[in-house]
């Protein structure tokens, strides 16, 4: 999907950066929030003008305007900043004179080395910790499903907190091991449960439903503070 370009705009909210995309399977022209940066992305079909694109915006400034401001305040990994594991605050701590570039002690998140390494390590630790708990969950979730997925990958997405790809394999945003431990298990049984179903169909939701019961609560948690974690980095 090209990049047309970006700007600021004037919104009845204030200024906002608008970002113009193309793409080749847009029906229509669609407005979305980037959570993670805070911009306002238009997408436009091959034929669409950006005068169309504008049009649109203009007629939902107020929509757009209330989703910027409603975004969570933007947190960046420093040292004193506190930053959530499982669902917990830890607090950034610097050892400047130390090795071993960041750990997780109860409530703290150590990082050794050069202060210009904070922001780096904190996010390659939380990363590795994602990884370690996202692979345990979705081999546990699979085995009671009676399934193995090929393989499992930890990345850094905008729009999707797991995904699955036909061949099995089974993918996450980094950023859930910020979330509480329930909502790990969901998203983690919620792509378990497509290596058998690869729809959201009845039979899908039944194997979620048995893989993690109690999953609404999770469900509904992304959808309040899921934004909030897009924030955070």
């Amino acid at each position: 999907m090209p990049d047309l370009g970006r700007e600021t705009l004037a919104l009845s909210g204030g200024a906002a950066e608008v970002v113009w995309r193309r793409s080749d399977r847009a029906r229509r022209i669609s407005l979305r929030i980037d959570a993670r940066s805070g911009a306002v992305v238009v997408t436009l079909p091959p034929r669409s003008t950006k005068r169309a694109g504008m049009a649109l915006l203009a007629a939902n400034d107020g929509w757009v305007s209330r989703r910027l401001a409603a975004l969570p305040i933007s947190v960046i990994f420093a040292a004193g900043v506190s930053v959530p594991i499982d669902g917990i605050p830890h607090l950034i701590r610097h050892r400047p004179g130390d090795r071993g570039g960041a750990w997780v002690d109860p409530g703290v998140l150590w990082v050794a080395g050069d202060e210009s390494f904070v922001r780096r390590r904190v996010t390659d630790c939380l990363k590795a910790e994602a990884r370690r708990r996202l692979t345990a969950l979705s081999w546990q979730k699979a085995a009671e499903a009676g399934l193995k997925p090929r393989r499992i990958m930890i990345k850094d997405t905008r729009s999707r907190w797991g995904s699955c790809a036909p061949d099995g394999t089974l993918s996450f945003s980094w950023r859930l091991v910020m979330a509480p431990p329930h909502v790990q298990a969901y998203v983690a049984a919620h792509e378990a449960a497509h290596l058998r179903h690869l729809n959201h169909g009845a039979e899908f939701w039944a194997l979620v439903d048995r893989l993690c019961p109690g999953w609404r609560r999770a469900s509904d948690w992304l959808r309040e503070d899921g934004p909030g974690l897009l924030r955070i980095g």
